[in-house]
Formats: structure tokens, C-alpha cells, sequence
């Protein structure tokens, strides 16, 4: 490997890569732009022993050696003197890629066991270093152990950056925003500019205006004045337009029984009441109403305003003890203990009302649940959803290319939920900045036809309230 001949300009890096971020993102191979790459002969040996399945890191391993492959056999230089990584069109990849073609004895400690995968890469990493030490020589990783291994032996390492979508997720939006007290004296008293439905409109103009985005909420909790809580249709410079939201805590607006008891919960009834808003986000710890609204939303346009015709609700089947192995039964029966938060939830809209007794409480059980259809994600590839009511729940488990694949099966007149909690991601190299759920509220920000809330107060009970703070 002739890396040294790559280049003479010692700010370009030797980035090795580890086969976990190969199968994680099989397109890193063109994300380090200038930076050359180096691929020990146990990341090729490792991907080949991955490749087979139907599951996504068997996908990610056989879409990488296909790179791979494209990118040597394109090639009319000498492998030992560099394949340019821009050979496929990628015009940021101007670095290069070497591939180990020289046998490389060991240079670890006796300690560390000799012939594995881990160790083995190391070595080369180790080796890499003694033969370039004026150039930086880097392994990434998504391994943490990895990671702690290499820079114990004096190495550099590193993880991989390039799939988070922010850096701290104390940046992600939120989809609220409070306005400052003195906002009404600046942007002036006098903006309404009519009432339709019920619903009031103000245009206001200002500095702020320019940080809005459409169908964040906006609200303003004054002592001398009633609260003030609206979401903004339109925004453009330094003007905007917000409108007046439905009061979901008033019981003459219930929802399939259920009314808002703070905020948050009344901006997402708001969002998933709105026939304009065709794919919803919710953040929120355990015990907010995430599920609890969106079923009793889903419920209410489903079997009385009949907007959608069906319900279909699915979830990551990540467990989170030990997996207690093969369910039994058809794939609803298999998803069926996966979907006990549906259950908890459904005891709860069904005794909303008690007016029908025992017998028509277990009658409006069947009806519900005739409309409620639980899938497993391993058979959403190729469908489409037509009016559907598509429920995603613990979606932070998702990758963000699951997440493309889920939410691309929506049809005409189908709405999409995603709801979860970036703190309880349960899935192996996945953190809270590179989630799939993360990724779908960055991306889907001020669109017209989307909506996010992050809700903040549990309202499940005192005690699971406390414990959260505590524990």
C-alpha cells in the first residue's frame, strides 16, 4: 500500500474504516470529501460473512461491496496507488481508496488475542501509523470498545459523525416557541386580519418572524391576560401569519372522550385533528399521552368523521430484557405482546363513556379493534397505505433509511404518526443525534403539510412522575 504517494500535503487524513460503519452507512465511503480511506483485508473478510439475509445490516453489506466493486473494477489505476473515490460520479469524494494487498505481521501486545476480526484491524492501524508518522492516520468506528482499545495503544479514533443529524439534540426543534412579553408592544396591537371557523388570524411583522416556521405553535402564558395560543400558516421574511388553535381542554371539544390537560397535549390534538397535516411527529417521555392522543384521534376520524378508513399501528420489536424467542400464531398475533401500550390505551377510550354498561363497552371493544389493523415492519417493503391512519410507535429505533422506507408506503389521503422517546433507544449504534425519529423532525420541519410537538409534562401519574426525575 502506497499511501504515501497519495499525496505530499500532510492536512489530507488516512481514515480506516471499521466494517460496523460500512454496514451502518454504506455510502460513508464517499463522505470523507479530500480525506483518502484504507480498508484492512477483515473489514472485506467480515462484510462477506455478513451478507447474507433480509435484514438491514445484510442489505447495508452487500450495497457496500457493490460500491466497492464499481469503484476497483472502474479503475484503470493500480489498486496499490489509489482508486479516486469520485470514479462514480460523487464530486465531494475527491480523496482516494487503498485496500490492505500486503500481508501485515501483528505489532500488538501478546495479550490481545491474535486472529480476531478486532484486533486484527487495529494491527493495521498500528502498522499505518509507524509508516506515515507525519500523516494523521484515524480508525472509525461505531464500536465504543474499539474505540477505547485504539486509543489505549496510542492511537487515533473516532466515531462516526457524518449520519447524526445534530450534534446535541438540545437543538432539535421542538415545534413550540413562547414569545416574549413585550412582543405584542413591538409587533403592534392592531394584526387581526379576520376570523374564519371560529378561528382568529393575525398578520405580524418583526424580527422574529424570521425564526418561525409553519405549524410551529406560539404561545404566551400572562397573568393579566388569558393565554394566548396559536400556530403560525404562513411565513415569509419578516412576516408571518398565526392563527387562533381549537381549545382541545374544553370538554365540549373531547376527543373520543379524552381532552388535553396541559399545552403540549392540546398543539398535538390540534395537529392530528387537522385534515391538512399529513405526517405528525411527537417527542415525549413515557406517560405524556403520545399514544393515548393519537389513538383517540385516530379513533374519532376513522369511525365517526370516517375520514380514514382504517387504523394500522406498528412498532420496532425490539425487546428490552432478554428475548423470550419465537411467538406463535399469524403476524398479528405475533405482534400482539409487543402492542400492550394499544391495549392500555384502548381500556382507557372505552371506559371514557359509560353510559352503554359492560355489555356495550365490550361491544364498542370489538368495533374498535375491527378497525384497528397491528403490522409488522418486516412486510411494509412495496405497499402502499390509501386512507389509512398509520400509527409508528417507538420510532427512535428506527434507522433514518427504516424510516424512509415506512414513510414512502403512504398512499392519497393516508396520514403518518411518528411518536417515541429519544432517551430509550434500544438499537445497536443508533444514538439520539442519528435516529431515524431525529432525523424526520429535522428534515420535515416547516413544511406545509407537517407538524411537530415535543411534549414535556407527564401526566400519567404522580408516582411514575417522580420516578422519572429520581431514577
Amino acid at each position: 500500500m502506497n499511501a504515501h504517494k497519495a499525496t505530499s500535503d500532510k492536512k489530507i487524513k488516512l481514515f480506516v474504516l471499521d466494517t460496523n460503519v460500512l454496514m451502518h452507512d454504506p455510502t460513508s465511503l464517499f463522505r470523507f470529501e479530500e480525506h483518502d480511506i484504507y480498508l484492512p483485508m477483515f473489514v472485506l473478510e467480515e462484510l462477506d460473512n455478513n451478507k447474507k439475509g433480509m435484514s438491514e445490516v445484510a442489505r447495508n453489506a452487500r450495497q457496500a461491496s457493490r460500491f466497492l466493486d464499481n469503484l476497483v473494477s472502474g479503475s484503470e489505476n493500480k489498486i496499490d496507488d489509489g482508486v479516486p473515490l469520485n470514479a462514480l460520479g460523487n464530486k465531494n469524494a475527491t480523496g482516494r481508496l487503498f485496500l490492505q494487498t500486503i500481508f501485515i505481521s501483528n505489532p500488538l501486545p501478546e495479550t490481545m488475542a491474535h486472529g480476531k476480526a478486532d484486533n486484527a484491524i487495529l494491527g493495521v492501524v498500528s502498522y499505518l501509523h509507524s509508516q506515515h508518522a507525519k500523516r494523521q492516520v484515524i480508525l472509525v468506528s461505531k464500536d465504543i470498545n474499539m474505540r477505547i482499545k485504539a486509543r489505549a495503544l496510542g492511537l487515533a479514533a473516532q466515531d462516526y459523525f457524518n449520519d447524526k443529524v445534530l450534534e446535541d439534540t438540545d437543538l432539535l426543534y421542538t415545534g413550540v416557541r413562547e414569545l416574549p412579553p413585550d412582543f405584542w408592544d413591538k409587533n403592534g396591537k392592531d394584526m387581526k386580519s379576520g376570523t374564519i371557523a371560529g378561528h382568529t388570524f393575525y398578520n405580524i411583522k418583526g424580527p422574529i418572524c424570521r425564526d418561525l416556521l409553519v405549524n410551529e405553535f406560539v404561545y404566551q402564558d400572562a397573568a393579566e391576560v388569558a393565554p394566548f395560543y396559536a400556530v403560525v400558516t404562513a411565513q415569509e421574511d419578516s412576516t408571518a401569519t398565526l392563527r387562533t388553535l381549537t381549545d382541545y381542554t374544553h370538554s365540549k371539544n373531547a376527543i373520543w372522550g379524552i381532552t388535553a390537560r396541559n399545552r403540549e397535549q392540546n398543539f398535538v390534538l390540534n395537529l392530528l385533528m387537522n385534515p391538512e397535516i399529513d405526517f405528525v411527529t411527537l417527542l415525549g417521555q413515557a406517560g405524556t399521552g403520545k399514544t393515548l392522543l393519537t389513538l383517540a384521534a385516530g379513533l374519532m376520524q376513522v369511525l365517526e368523521q370516517k375520514i380514514y378508513s382504517e387504523i394500522i399501528m406498528t412498532r420496532v420489536t425490539v425487546p428490552v430484557g432478554e428475548d423470550i424467542g419465537f411467538l406463535p400464531g399469524t403476524e398479528e398475533e405475533k405482534m400482539s405482546p409487543w402492542m400492550g401500550a394499544l391495549d392500555d390505551n384502548l381500556d382507557v377510550l372505552n371506559t371514557a363513556d359509560d353510559e352503554g354498561g359492560e355489555w356495550g363497552r365490550a361491544a364498542t371493544r370489538d368495533l374498535i379493534r375491527s378497525r384497528i389493523k397491528i403490522k409488522s415492519l418486516n412486510f411494509m417493503r412495496g405497499r402502499t397505505f390509501l386512507n389509512k391512519y398509520l400509527i409508528i410507535d417507538e420510532a427512535q429505533n428506527l434507522t433514518p433509511k427504516q424510516m424512509k422506507t415506512l414513510i414512502t408506503r403512504a398512499g392519497p389521503g393516508t396520514k403518518v404518526v411518528c411518536m417515541g422517546n429519544i432517551a430509550q433507544i434500544d438499537t445497536p449504534y443508533l444514538t439520539e443525534g442519528s435516529s431515524g425519529l431525529t432525523y424526520v423532525v429535522d428534515r420535515f420541519k416547516g413544511w406545509a403539510h407537517s407538524g411537530h410537538v415535543t411534549l414535556q409534562r407527564g401526566e400519567r401519574s404522580r408516582l411514575a412522575d417522580h420516578a422519572g426525575e429520581v431514577l
